[in-house]
């Protein structure tokens, strides 16, 4: 049994989002313009109260135009998954470290979730030679796990932690959810458009008793 004394503790939490930041307002012009006629009258109704709710104003997109999602070939949008998700991860891993004062060489282990996209072999290999981690770095790759992935992400990197001696492991959880845009005449779809935006969370586990405990 795992003792509470044990456990590990998050050192650090960092976030990174792309440079393209959408308002509601205009996402839901975006949407009426092209989608009027195959929505029903009251699904048209749901849209423009989601839209309108307070509680999200505007999201970051990982592309300049988002009318450009509309015919969004699948290869641009692998393309485009492979790209960001990379990009963002590297951006709050760093950032994570740097908050934690560690540095790569202090990496033992790293775990990335997704649920918007798949590239083989995972986004964890690409950030093993984006970042410089030692070879020796143990990866792991969650992938389908959804909204919750970050839950079973930590519990694996919580695991390594107690087989890594004293090295940090990171913990990452990216979403490119603009890279699964699809819309139809469905309150689900609609939901889904109006609250999920593009971006990569990191997280720094070490044993130190310091940060805050899992």
């Amino acid at each position: 049994m795992i003792t509470f004394e044990e456990r590990g503790h998050i050192a650090s939490v960092a976030v990174a989002t792309p440079p393209y930041c959408l308002h509601q307002s205009k996402a839901l012009k975006i949407l009426t313009k092209y989608y009027r006629e195959k929505l029903s009258r009251r699904n048209l109704e749901i849209m423009r109260k989601v839209f309108a709710h307070p509680g999200i104003q505007s999201r970051f997109l990982a592309i300049e135009n988002p009318e450009n999602l509309i015919s969004e070939e699948p290869d641009a949008r692998i393309a485009r998954f492979t790209h960001w998700a990379v990009k963002l991860s590297k951006e709050a891993v760093i950032s994570a470290l740097e908050k934690a004062g560690l540095t790569v060489n202090d990496v033992g282990a790293l775990v990335v979730n997704t649920c918007t996209g798949y590239i083989c072999p995972g986004i964890s290999t690409y950030l093993i030679e984006e970042l410089g981690l030692p070879p020796d770095t143990r990866v792991y790759d969650l992938v389908g796990s959804g909204c919750g992935g970050v839950i079973p992400n930590l519990q694996i990197c919580e695991d390594m932690l107690r087989q890594n001696g004293d090295r940090a492991v990171v913990s990452v959880s990216v979403e490119i959810c603009s890279a699964t845009f699809q819309m139809d005449d469905d309150p689900g779809l609609i939901v889904s458009n109006a609250i999920f935006g593009d971006g990569a969370a990191a997280a720094v586990l070490w044993k130190e008793p310091k940060g805050l405990k899992m």
